[in-house]
């Protein structure tokens, strides 16, 4: 049954992770002049345009922003760090910062937060403890917290006769896909007006698919599988973070990939090449009836002209749980920052509740700060916009850290190329074991 949410959850995401230990301190210039700061996210650009303008006016420091997008943005960021020439601070992820912090291109907060008596425990429980690496330092003070769900056409969900409770308490296996794929497929319709589950259904010729899938090919899979990998009673690693192990090699694990990237062969989802963008733009083009993302990309589906969306959670699994990958974003200050002292005003005002009161206000994500969160979901709750599925992990099912691991790009390298090999039709979920074995020589070595 749907449940309305409620920010004590963003209060209550525990993740039992390590201690925090001092690291190294800012540099001792002044804090003051103008600093850089990157980020990815087009949508939450105007949030942090007003936060810069705000904290400009509280001291000596103003920022200037740049926004790249998402695959741009950690090719710059990478040859930025290569040239000594990063932004001053950049929004960071939890699966990349290992790889930066291992090769000494980000700072350790540790020593500034410790001097300035900044109070860390004002984060929802969970958020700032995978920000600490192997040796204990902490490299990011947490912006905000995401979970990915399902957003839906409305009014395709409903000539096909199902409703939003069919979405909710559907369930899912690796074998059949469950009463989940009876709904994706009741909401496929080929070019004849046939839908997937009627006979005579060609699935060589689809008019609209029953679900999207997001060209992201990465070792999360975040944007495409994790929500039922995750209801598996299987996880990436040995241990997270800073496994040495990946698990690719798992029976399950490939019998559940197999299954996703399945469905294009079966005409329910669309095959390789013909979508390039992501899945607002593929609802939004008539040709999709339902796709997942993240709570950050709400408003993005909620603004689609001409069409009404809705949001379910991803579907009870076989461990009778319903699962969705939990990432916290945080800001992160370059080694090869001249300014690291302005810039750590900058990131503790990031983390203050000053400023993700402002983000909570333009309703785009979730802040890092409950009280600051609750304050996001109203916005959300007075636009009209229903975001409790973002929060029905926690009330009912799980929520689980992408994998975090040194040699992260390496990682993903591997693991992109042959997830998108098995897309493309070139091999099955199979091959997934050699390239576990090519992750795990890396990561042993």
């Amino acid at each position: 049954m749907r449940k309305t949410a409620h920010l004590a959850v963003a209060g209550s995401l525990v993740l039992a992770l390590g201690a925090c230990s001092g690291g190294d301190g800012a540099a001792g210039d002044e804090a003051s002049g103008e600093i850089t700061y990157w980020l990815w996210d087009s949508n939450q650009l105007p949030a942090y345009q007003a936060c810069a303008e705000d904290f400009a006016e509280t001291g000596d420091v103003s920022v200037k922003i740049e926004q790249f997008a998402w695959d741009d943005y950690w090719t710059k960021l990478t040859a930025s760090f290569v040239g000594g020439s990063g932004p001053d601070v950049f929004v960071d992820h939890l699966s990349k910062y290992g790889e930066f912090a291992a090769q000494g291109q980000v700072v350790a907060l540790d020593e500034m937060i410790q001097a300035d008596a900044f109070d860390t425990g004002v984060y929802a429980d969970g958020l700032l403890e995978p920000w600490q690496y192997v040796d204990g330092s902490t490299y990011g003070l947490p912006k905000d917290w995401d979970t990915t769900a399902f957003f839906y056409n409305t009014e395709m969900l409903a000539d096909a006769g199902l409703t939003a409770e069919d979405l909710w308490t559907a369930d899912w296996n690796p074998q059949d896909g469950g009463t989940f794929e009876d709904v994706v497929a009741r909401l496929t319709v080929d070019t004849n007006g046939v839908r997937g589950d009627e006979e005579g259904f060609d699935a060589s010729s689809v008019a609209v698919y029953g679900m999207g899938i997001n060209p992201n090919f990465e070792e999360t899979g975040q944007m495409q599988w994790a929500n039922f990998t995750g209801s598996l009673d299987w996880d990436y690693l040995d241990s997270n973070p800073w496994g040495t192990q990946y698990r690719f090699d798992d029976p399950q694990l490939q019998e559940a990939i197999d299954w996703f990237y399945g469905l294009a062969d079966k005409g329910y989802a669309p095959s390789a090449g013909v979508f390039s963008d992501e899945t607002p733009t593929q609802l939004g083009s008539g040709k999709v009836a339902m796709g997942t993302n993240g709570s950050w990309a709400t408003g993005s589906f909620m603004e689609l002209d001409g069409v009404d969306v809705g949001i379910a959670p991803g579907p009870v699994g076989p461990t009778g749980e319903r699962a969705s990958i939990f990432n916290g974003v945080a800001d992160s200050i370059s080694a090869s920052s001249s300014k690291q002292a302005a810039a750590w005003e900058w990131v503790k005002y990031l983390g203050s509740s000053e400023c993700q009161d402002v983000v909570a206000e333009h309703a785009v994500v979730f802040p890092a700060i409950p009280g600051s969160a609750e304050n996001a979901l109203a916005a959300f709750d007075e636009k009209g916009w229903d975001v409790s599925a973002f929060f029905s992990y926690e009330e009912e099912g799980r929520t689980f850290l992408a994998p975090i691991t040194l040699h992260s790009g390496e990682v993903n390298a591997i693991a992109s190329v042959a997830l998108e090999d098995i897309y493309l039709g070139n091999t099955d979920a199979s091959s997934l074991t050699a390239a576990n074995d090519s992750i795990n020589a890396l990561l042993e070595d």
